[in-house]
């Protein structure tokens, strides 16, 4: 492999494990290093940094969010009614 490519595998950690899960990369960037991008595209893919991944990721967040948020209003609700009305 060569030195600009152990260099930046050095550099970026992410990468190196990537790598490391998937040595076929190996042989494919000892043949033709300009694959470097392609390196980059799948491992962004495989830890979920593309735009739709982290999109999903907000939604999922923020449902959860709003579950919790209902979820306590019940609760709320449900200990304001077992309270009745003062005399």
């Amino acid at each position: 492999m060569r030195v600009n490519i152990q260099q930046l595998l050095l550099e970026r950690p992410e990468l190196r494990h990537y790598i490391r899960q998937h040595p076929n990369w190996y042989r494919k960037l000892s043949r033709d290093p300009s694959q470097i991008a392609l390196l980059e595209k799948e491992a962004n893919q495989f830890y979920g940094r593309t735009l739709p991944q982290r999109v999903e990721k907000v939604q999922n967040s923020l449902g959860l969010v709003m579950m919790m948020m209902e979820m306590l209003k019940m609760g709320q609700a449900t200990v304001a009614g077992a309270q009745g009305p003062s005399q």
